[in-house]
């Protein structure tokens, strides 16, 4: 191969992971849409699984002590500057907005991809800033790797070499809507609006 052909081949290679890393995001959510196809009838929808992890209050607990309850399960983390305290103060409003009785069936949780700051203290002071009834989950490296990945939730580290923060997490910003039996039901984009979770929730009751 001469000189020519591999700086073109070079360029084609850049090309295509540059245009992989810009539609990395469209593509994970063409396939939670592929998702939702599935749970209307061609097939179960591989999202959730068993985890093992700690709240708030130190306390372990696994994916089992919410079922009977439905789940709005988020992904973020404490010193996120905007998308997570947004998409929180999302749930907030719309359990608020299904009302009281509905809203005692469903347990919101919030569950940490920056393990190494998010303490059991951090994850306790940030959710009860939210909603008194909002669990936070930690632990370590290896445990929310794997509840991550069981969730197809998409994060790394970004550093930051200006910052007092080292480094913030890029992640994918999806709420998803889980049954009383731990089973995917839905999912929602970062730009849902309260009125919209609170009917589909509602919906699953």
């Amino acid at each position: 191969m001469n000189t020519a052909m591999r700086g073109l081949l070079r360029g084609v290679i850049v090309a295509a992971l540059a245009a992989a890393l810009a539609f990395g995001g469209f593509a994970l959510v063409s396939w939670l849409e592929g998702g939702e196809r599935q749970e209307a009838g061609i097939g179960e929808v591989s999202i959730g699984g068993p985890y093992s992890l700690t709240d708030q209050e130190g306390r372990s607990v696994t994916d089992k002590d919410f079922r009977g309850k439905l789940q709005l399960v988020y992904f973020g983390f404490t010193s996120c500057p905007d998308i997570c305290p947004t998409a929180l103060q999302t749930v907030a409003i719309a359990l608020d907005e299904m009302g009281v009785a509905a809203a005692e069936q469903v347990v919101p949780i919030l569950i940490t991809v920056d393990p190494e700051r998010d303490t059991v203290a951090a994850m306790k002071e940030y959710v009860q800033s939210f909603h008194e009834r909002m669990v936070g989950l930690t632990g370590t490296p290896e445990q929310i790797a794997a509840v991550a990945k069981s969730y197809r939730v998409y994060y790394q580290k970004v550093k930051l070499p200006n910052s007092s923060l080292d480094y913030s997490v890029d992640h994918s910003g999806f709420l998803y809507l889980m049954s009383r039996d731990g089973k995917y039901v839905a999912h929602f984009r970062h730009n849902a609006t309260p009125e919209e979770i609170a009917k589909r929730v509602k919906a699953a009751l």
